[in-house]
Protein backbone atom coordinates (compact mmCIF):
# COMPACT_ATOMS: atom_id res chain seq x y z
CA UNK A 1 0.00 0.00 0.00
CA UNK A 2 1.55 3.48 -0.91
CA UNK A 3 1.34 6.61 0.94
CA UNK A 4 -1.69 7.77 -0.84
CA UNK A 5 -3.87 4.98 -0.68
CA UNK A 6 -2.43 4.75 3.24
CA UNK A 7 -4.02 7.92 3.60
CA UNK A 8 -7.01 7.85 1.53
CA UNK A 9 -8.19 4.41 3.29
CA UNK A 10 -7.07 5.18 7.10
CA UNK A 11 -9.96 6.98 9.57
CA UNK A 12 -9.94 10.78 10.02
CA UNK A 13 -9.28 9.89 13.91
CA UNK A 14 -5.82 9.87 12.96
CA UNK A 15 -3.70 12.60 14.27
CA UNK A 16 -1.40 14.60 12.40
CA UNK A 17 2.31 13.16 11.74
CA UNK A 18 4.42 16.14 10.47
CA UNK A 19 6.38 16.84 12.91
CA UNK A 20 6.06 13.99 15.68
CA UNK A 21 9.49 13.37 16.92
CA UNK A 22 9.89 9.28 16.48
CA UNK A 23 12.81 6.48 17.97
CA UNK A 24 12.69 3.28 16.69
CA UNK A 25 14.66 0.38 17.34
CA UNK A 26 15.94 -2.51 14.81
CA UNK A 27 15.76 0.00 12.45
CA UNK A 28 17.95 -1.47 9.80
CA UNK A 29 15.59 -4.82 9.58
CA UNK A 30 12.68 -5.73 7.65
CA UNK A 31 10.18 -3.58 10.17
CA UNK A 32 12.45 -0.96 10.71
CA UNK A 33 13.41 0.11 7.29
CA UNK A 34 8.81 -0.12 6.46
CA UNK A 35 8.01 1.56 9.32
CA UNK A 36 10.82 4.17 9.41
CA UNK A 37 9.54 4.65 5.74
CA UNK A 38 6.20 4.75 6.15
CA UNK A 39 6.12 7.90 8.69
CA UNK A 40 9.08 9.55 7.19
CA UNK A 41 6.43 9.81 4.43
CA UNK A 42 3.60 10.71 6.59
CA UNK A 43 5.87 14.26 8.00
CA UNK A 44 7.28 12.49 10.86
CA UNK A 45 10.88 13.10 12.30
CA UNK A 46 12.26 9.71 12.43
CA UNK A 47 15.63 8.32 13.61
CA UNK A 48 16.69 4.59 14.02
CA UNK A 49 18.63 3.00 16.40
CA UNK A 50 20.21 -0.62 15.40
CA UNK A 51 23.45 -2.53 16.31
CA UNK A 52 24.40 -2.46 12.85
CA UNK A 53 24.24 1.28 11.06
CA UNK A 54 22.37 1.56 7.79
CA UNK A 55 25.40 3.07 5.51
CA UNK A 56 22.64 4.35 2.93
CA UNK A 57 21.56 6.77 5.44
CA UNK A 58 24.29 7.29 8.20
CA UNK A 59 22.34 10.44 9.48
CA UNK A 60 19.35 8.95 10.34
CA UNK A 61 20.24 5.08 11.88
CA UNK A 62 22.55 5.39 14.93
CA UNK A 63 24.67 2.36 15.95
CA UNK A 64 23.54 1.06 19.02
CA UNK A 65 23.55 -1.86 21.05
CA UNK A 66 20.23 -2.62 22.77
CA UNK A 67 22.30 -5.14 24.96
CA UNK A 68 24.53 -2.68 26.58
CA UNK A 69 23.88 -0.08 28.92
CA UNK A 70 26.46 2.39 27.85
CA UNK A 71 25.26 2.27 24.23
CA UNK A 72 21.99 2.64 24.96
CA UNK A 73 22.59 6.05 26.73
CA UNK A 74 24.74 7.39 24.39
CA UNK A 75 22.30 6.15 20.98
CA UNK A 76 19.48 7.59 23.22
CA UNK A 77 20.48 10.82 24.38
CA UNK A 78 22.30 11.94 20.42
CA UNK A 79 19.07 10.81 19.26
CA UNK A 80 16.82 13.04 21.53
CA UNK A 81 19.20 15.89 21.15
CA UNK A 82 19.09 15.73 17.57
CA UNK A 83 14.86 15.45 17.28
CA UNK A 84 14.75 18.44 20.23
CA UNK A 85 12.88 15.84 22.24
CA UNK A 86 10.63 12.79 22.07
CA UNK A 87 7.09 11.79 20.56
CA UNK A 88 7.28 8.14 20.20
CA UNK A 89 9.13 5.12 20.75
CA UNK A 90 8.56 2.05 18.87
CA UNK A 91 10.44 -0.77 20.23
CA UNK A 92 11.06 -3.24 17.46
CA UNK A 93 14.17 -4.76 17.76
CA UNK A 94 13.74 -8.41 17.91
CA UNK A 95 15.55 -11.92 17.13
CA UNK A 96 14.57 -15.35 16.97
CA UNK A 97 16.42 -18.60 17.26
CA UNK A 98 15.80 -22.28 17.82
CA UNK A 99 15.22 -22.89 21.40
CA UNK A 100 13.16 -25.72 22.38
CA UNK A 101 11.65 -25.37 26.30
CA UNK A 102 13.17 -29.20 27.04
CA UNK A 103 16.57 -28.15 26.96
CA UNK A 104 18.68 -26.06 29.29
CA UNK A 105 18.79 -22.21 28.66
CA UNK A 106 22.10 -21.64 26.90
CA UNK A 107 23.82 -18.16 25.09
CA UNK A 108 21.04 -18.94 22.64
CA UNK A 109 17.85 -18.21 25.19
CA UNK A 110 19.80 -15.51 26.31
CA UNK A 111 20.62 -13.57 23.97
CA UNK A 112 16.60 -13.83 23.00
CA UNK A 113 15.58 -12.51 26.28
CA UNK A 114 18.42 -9.64 26.20
CA UNK A 115 17.36 -8.29 22.83
CA UNK A 116 13.74 -8.97 22.72
CA UNK A 117 13.10 -7.66 26.55
CA UNK A 118 15.79 -6.40 28.24
CA UNK A 119 16.74 -4.51 24.95
CA UNK A 120 13.22 -3.01 25.07
CA UNK A 121 13.46 -2.15 29.21
CA UNK A 122 16.73 -0.25 28.55
CA UNK A 123 16.05 1.73 25.55
CA UNK A 124 12.74 2.78 27.28
CA UNK A 125 13.93 3.93 30.47
CA UNK A 126 16.21 6.16 29.18
CA UNK A 127 13.37 7.57 26.78
CA UNK A 128 11.07 7.94 29.50
CA UNK A 129 11.62 11.33 30.65
CA UNK A 130 11.51 13.09 27.29
CA UNK A 131 8.48 11.14 26.94
CA UNK A 132 6.66 12.24 30.10
CA UNK A 133 7.82 15.48 29.12
CA UNK A 134 6.08 15.63 25.88
CA UNK A 135 2.81 13.28 26.65
CA UNK A 136 4.08 10.43 24.18
CA UNK A 137 3.32 7.13 23.21
CA UNK A 138 5.14 4.05 23.61
CA UNK A 139 4.79 1.07 20.99
CA UNK A 140 5.69 -2.65 21.82
CA UNK A 141 6.40 -4.94 18.68
CA UNK A 142 5.03 -7.97 20.49
CA UNK A 143 4.20 -11.13 18.69
CA UNK A 144 1.21 -13.85 18.47
CA UNK A 145 3.12 -15.78 20.36
CA UNK A 146 2.92 -13.29 23.22
CA UNK A 147 -0.26 -15.21 24.06
CA UNK A 148 0.10 -18.76 22.02
CA UNK A 149 3.20 -20.05 22.06
CA UNK A 150 4.51 -22.17 19.35
CA UNK A 151 7.02 -25.52 20.32
CA UNK A 152 10.62 -25.50 19.68
CA UNK A 153 10.81 -21.43 20.07
CA UNK A 154 10.46 -21.22 23.86
CA UNK A 155 13.04 -17.91 23.65
CA UNK A 156 10.73 -16.23 21.73
CA UNK A 157 7.68 -16.62 23.47
CA UNK A 158 8.47 -16.35 26.72
CA UNK A 159 10.59 -13.03 25.69
CA UNK A 160 7.64 -11.48 23.78
CA UNK A 161 5.30 -12.61 27.12
CA UNK A 162 7.55 -11.02 29.09
CA UNK A 163 7.59 -7.86 26.95
CA UNK A 164 3.91 -7.68 27.50
CA UNK A 165 4.07 -7.91 31.40
CA UNK A 166 6.73 -4.74 31.23
CA UNK A 167 4.47 -2.61 28.94
CA UNK A 168 1.72 -3.62 31.56
CA UNK A 169 3.52 -2.54 34.23
CA UNK A 170 5.03 0.59 32.52
CA UNK A 171 1.23 1.67 31.79
CA UNK A 172 0.85 1.33 35.62
CA UNK A 173 3.91 3.67 36.25
CA UNK A 174 3.66 6.45 33.33
CA UNK A 175 0.41 5.54 31.87
CA UNK A 176 -1.24 9.22 33.08
CA UNK A 177 1.56 10.62 30.88
CA UNK A 178 2.15 8.28 28.34
CA UNK A 179 0.21 5.59 26.17
CA UNK A 180 1.42 2.20 26.24
CA UNK A 181 0.83 -0.01 23.36
CA UNK A 182 1.22 -3.69 22.52
CA UNK A 183 0.75 -4.72 18.67
CA UNK A 184 1.01 -8.62 18.03
CA UNK A 185 1.90 -9.09 14.47
CA UNK A 186 1.38 -12.80 13.12
CA UNK A 187 4.12 -14.29 11.19
CA UNK A 188 6.02 -12.24 8.33
CA UNK A 189 8.45 -13.40 6.09
CA UNK A 190 12.10 -12.22 7.06
CA UNK A 191 15.02 -12.91 8.07
CA UNK A 192 14.28 -13.45 11.59
CA UNK A 193 13.54 -17.15 10.70
CA UNK A 194 16.47 -17.91 8.95
CA UNK A 195 18.25 -18.96 12.23
CA UNK A 196 15.20 -21.69 12.58
CA UNK A 197 14.99 -22.29 9.55
CA UNK A 198 18.79 -23.23 9.11
CA UNK A 199 18.74 -25.67 12.29
CA UNK A 200 16.44 -27.66 11.09
CA UNK A 201 13.60 -26.35 13.25
CA UNK A 202 11.15 -23.71 10.89
CA UNK A 203 7.62 -24.25 11.49
CA UNK A 204 6.33 -23.50 8.40
CA UNK A 205 3.21 -24.57 8.60
CA UNK A 206 2.41 -23.81 11.57
CA UNK A 207 1.59 -19.84 11.30
CA UNK A 208 -0.10 -18.08 8.20
CA UNK A 209 2.19 -15.41 6.82
CA UNK A 210 0.70 -11.88 6.85
CA UNK A 211 2.23 -8.60 4.83
CA UNK A 212 4.47 -6.86 6.29
CA UNK A 213 2.06 -3.71 4.75
CA UNK A 214 -0.23 -4.82 7.65
CA UNK A 215 1.60 -4.45 10.32
CA UNK A 216 3.07 -1.37 9.57
CA UNK A 217 -0.46 0.01 8.97
CA UNK A 218 -1.18 -1.25 12.70
CA UNK A 219 1.45 0.53 14.74
CA UNK A 220 0.75 3.57 12.57
CA UNK A 221 -2.82 3.30 13.54
CA UNK A 222 -1.47 2.78 17.30
CA UNK A 223 1.07 6.32 17.03
CA UNK A 224 -1.74 8.21 15.61
CA UNK A 225 -4.87 7.10 16.35
CA UNK A 226 -6.99 6.85 19.28
CA UNK A 227 -4.95 5.30 22.12
CA UNK A 228 -5.46 1.27 22.56
CA UNK A 229 -4.17 -0.98 24.93
CA UNK A 230 -3.74 -3.68 22.66
CA UNK A 231 -3.94 -3.96 18.86
CA UNK A 232 -3.44 -7.41 16.35
CA UNK A 233 -2.85 -7.20 13.04
CA UNK A 234 -4.89 -8.92 10.74
CA UNK A 235 -8.94 -10.22 11.50
CA UNK A 236 -7.36 -13.85 12.16
CA UNK A 237 -4.60 -12.18 14.61
CA UNK A 238 -8.03 -10.57 16.33
CA UNK A 239 -9.93 -14.67 16.87
CA UNK A 240 -6.26 -16.06 17.71
CA UNK A 241 -5.53 -13.32 20.24
CA UNK A 242 -9.40 -13.93 21.77
CA UNK A 243 -9.14 -17.37 21.58
CA UNK A 244 -5.51 -17.54 23.31
CA UNK A 245 -7.03 -15.35 26.46
CA UNK A 246 -9.93 -16.95 26.50
CA UNK A 247 -9.61 -20.62 25.70
CA UNK A 248 -6.24 -21.65 25.94
CA UNK A 249 -7.05 -25.24 26.19
CA UNK A 250 -7.90 -24.61 22.74
CA UNK A 251 -5.37 -23.15 21.00
CA UNK A 252 -3.40 -25.54 22.80
CA UNK A 253 -5.07 -28.46 21.36
CA UNK A 254 -4.89 -27.13 17.63
CA UNK A 255 -1.07 -26.40 18.32
CA UNK A 256 -0.02 -29.90 19.50
CA UNK A 257 -2.19 -31.55 17.01
CA UNK A 258 -0.63 -29.49 13.94
CA UNK A 259 3.02 -29.92 15.35
CA UNK A 260 2.27 -33.83 16.18
CA UNK A 261 1.27 -34.71 12.27
CA UNK A 262 4.17 -32.47 11.52
CA UNK A 263 6.50 -34.75 13.49
CA UNK A 264 5.25 -37.80 12.38
CA UNK A 265 5.16 -37.26 8.68
CA UNK A 266 8.98 -37.03 9.71
CA UNK A 267 9.93 -33.33 9.64
CA UNK A 268 12.20 -33.40 12.86
CA UNK A 269 14.26 -36.62 11.77
CA UNK A 270 17.92 -36.20 12.38
CA UNK A 271 17.66 -32.73 13.61
CA UNK A 272 19.65 -33.33 17.49
CA UNK A 273 17.34 -30.25 18.91
CA UNK A 274 14.30 -31.68 18.04
CA UNK A 275 15.03 -35.36 19.31
CA UNK A 276 13.56 -35.99 22.62
CA UNK A 277 10.43 -34.79 20.52
CA UNK A 278 10.53 -37.31 17.80
CA UNK A 279 11.13 -40.58 20.34
CA UNK A 280 7.89 -38.80 22.22
CA UNK A 281 5.68 -38.31 19.43
CA UNK A 282 6.76 -41.37 17.25
CA UNK A 283 7.34 -44.00 20.20
CA UNK A 284 3.65 -46.21 20.28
Amino acid sequence: MNIRSFRATMSSDLSDARGLRVLITGASGTFGRALTARLTALGAEVIGLDVASDPTSPDTVLMCDITDDASVESAVSTAISRLGGLDLLINNAGVGGPAPAELSPGAEVRRQLDINLLGAWRVTAACVDALVQSRGRVIMLCSRMAVMQLPLAAAYGASKRALVAYADALRLEIGSHVAVTCVYPSAVRSPIHDSTASAGLSLEGMSRYEPLDGVVDTVVRAALGPVRRDMTTTRRGAIEFFLSRHLPWLTDRIIARTFARRVRSGDFNGIELAAGVVRRQTTT
